[in-house]
């Protein structure tokens, strides 16, 4: 079985750094396990490498799509696989780096997507109705309820995915997790996961807010804004849409950059409950751990030789 490196965490934890760190130094290629990285048309409100850091390390699963373009797990997983043979043809190591913990799961794990009663199922009117009505945390919080175990596999933004479970259960009358079929590793992976005192990871958060705004964050939003009759994934992302209210005249720029903050700090939250309940995950902690990439790469290489 091929084995690849993963490196996960919350937003903001320094990932990408200490992806740049260990790439040279184990001959490894990056693939983004980010959803919103694969998208040209915005680099600042998904933290994408800056141009200088992509010219480091070759990485895959970057700018490869318009956001007028659809794009789904089971597309990423399709190119992620052909990343990952394309790394190890060049005799490298494949290196995902990212947050977003379904997809990378997907590609880690073989996991069933698209099986039938999911995305061949027509969407219940009422979740559509609901989601109109209450949004997609609303929406997401109603799953949870319903079906905990389902919701810790869907992120809170991913309301086409919420609303297919939620119709499922309430067609079927049988828990959505429970029609999930056994999961089988399609690679043998090093999980590493990034985390450290959640202050901490707050207070850094929040600094990342103030600095994509001084770098142009406003502008990638007010595209997004005027763009947003064109049906698009990015719409609903994080570092966008808080800003609506501030276009529409409804709020204060200083009211939309707190709002973003504090999603960002419940997405990390989020993120961090998805990774310690679904995959194998060795925590580093970067903040206060100043070896942390010394116990990196001594892992690696012992994953590696082994």
């Amino acid at each position: 079985m091929q084995k690849i490196i993963v490196l996960i965490g919350p937003t903001g934890i320094g990932k990408t750094d200490l992806a740049l760190d260990l790439a040279p130094k184990i001959n490894a290629e990056i693939i983004s396990g980010d959803s919103m990285q694969i998208y040209q048309e915005v680099s600042i409100g998904t933290a994408k490498p800056t141009d200088e850091e992509l010219k480091r390390v070759k990485h895959y699963l970057i700018n490869q799509r318009s956001i007028f373009e659809e794009y789904s797990v089971k597309d990423f997983v399709a190119e992620g696989t052909k990343a990952v043979d394309r790394i190890v043809a060049d005799r490298a190591i494949p290196l995902v780096v990212g947050g977003t913990g379904f997809y990378i799961n997907a590609l880690v794990n073989q996991l069933q997507l698209g099986e039938p009663g999911e995305y061949q199922t027509s969407v219940d009117p009422q979740w559509e109705e609901y989601l109109k009505e209450n949004g997609e945390n609303k929406l997401w919080d109603l799953l949870q309820v319903k079906d905990p175990a389902a919701a810790e596999k869907i992120a809170p933004q991913n309301s086409r995915r919420t609303l297919r479970a939620l119709t499922v259960i309430s067609r079927t009358g049988k828990l959505f997790s429970e029609q999930q079929r056994k999961i089988n590793p399609r690679y043998d992976a090093l999980i590493l996961g990034l985390n450290s005192d959640r202050e901490e990871v707050y207070q850094r958060i929040n600094m990342r807010v103030d600095k994509m705004m001084e770098h142009g964050l406003l502008q990638e939003a007010k595209f997004i804004y005027e763009n947003r009759s064109r049906e698009h994934q990015i719409i609903q992302a994080i570092g966008y849409k808080e800003f609506f209210p501030y276009f529409s005249g409804k709020k204060t720029l200083d009211e939309c950059v707190n709002k973003l903050k504090q999603a960002s700090r419940k997405y990390a939250k989020r993120q961090l409950t998805y990774f310690k309940h679904q995959l194998p995950v060795v925590w580093l902690d970067p903040l206060q751990d100043e070896k942390v990439s010394e116990k990196a790469l001594r892992k690696i290489n012992e994953f590696l030789n082994k």
